[in-house]
């Protein structure tokens, strides 16, 4: 029987290292898709980050860098401006974006630099033991929250996609899941658009994936699912907060 969905050839054919129920794996293939798709192959640079996508490049069948914890967008820029022909995206989780990285996930944006931000918010850092990130939800229980978060100890959750739409620089903001077919198809519509945003010159863009964590939640796959729809959700609204025109 004919095959009818097969491995794009921006995947390298190896298993996955990632968790059971992990999304990493679905949003990887997303990205891998739209770079195909689009004839972008040869003319990708994938910058990775510090966490459980510190393994980027050894899933991507394209150009790949590992940068330092945080420093992904700065990396990203320095690439894009040496080589502005090419499609430079980063891929980065929560405490690597959010926490570590902060200072060169917003000014990236402040300055309008042209490369895209695949960020992966599962509420916690993942690979080294669930602590408690920026967007830990209220009431969430980590290793470094053992009581659930509250604000009188860490404020409260950062919502990246609300803030940096509110910034000049940014050309395309969105927010999406894939905790179901609809979600990932929505989500995969979403890179692409991004990814238009920057070949088309336009400035700076982020598409921020919620995704399950079942380890560090302590969930079955399923079960995580439903919490990022039915808990995350609420928190972080899905769809597009800044587009550009023609995009």
């Amino acid at each position: 029987m004919a095959k009818g969905y097969t491995r794009p050839r921006t995947l390298v054919n190896r298993p996955w290292h990632f968790c059971p129920g992990c999304n990493h794996g679905i949003i990887h293939r997303l990205c891998a898709e739209v770079v195909e798709e689009m004839g972008l192959q040869e003319k990708t640079v994938g910058v990775g980050s510090v966490g459980c996508g510190v393994f980027s490049y050894e899933y991507f069948n394209f150009d790949g860098i590992g940068p330092s914890h945080g420093r992904s967008p700065a990396v990203a820029t320095g690439v894009k401006r040496v080589l502005p022909d090419r499609l430079v995206f980063t891929y980065q989780g929560d405490g690597d974006l959010a926490a570590i990285g902060t200072t060169e996930m917003v000014h990236t944006a402040v300055r309008g630099e042209n490369i895209t931000i695949i960020f992966v918010n599962n509420t916690l850092y993942g690979m080294t033991g669930g602590q408690m990130a920026p967007t830990t939800l209220m009431g969430q229980v980590t290793t470094t929250t053992p009581r659930g978060r509250t604000r009188e100890q860490a404020g409260y959750p950062m919502k990246v996609a609300e803030m940096l739409a509110t910034m000049e620089g940014a050309a395309y903001i969105a927010r999406t899941a894939v905790y179901s077919p609809a979600q990932v198809i929505k989500t995969k519509k979403a890179i692409r658009r991004a990814f238009q945003t920057q070949m088309a010159g336009l400035g700076f863009s982020l598409v921020e994936v919620l995704s399950a964590c079942p380890t560090n939640w302590g969930m079955s796959p399923l079960e995580a699912l439903k919490f990022v729809e039915e808990k995350m959700v609420p928190v972080y609204p899905l769809g597009e907060f800044k587009v550009p025109k023609g995009v």
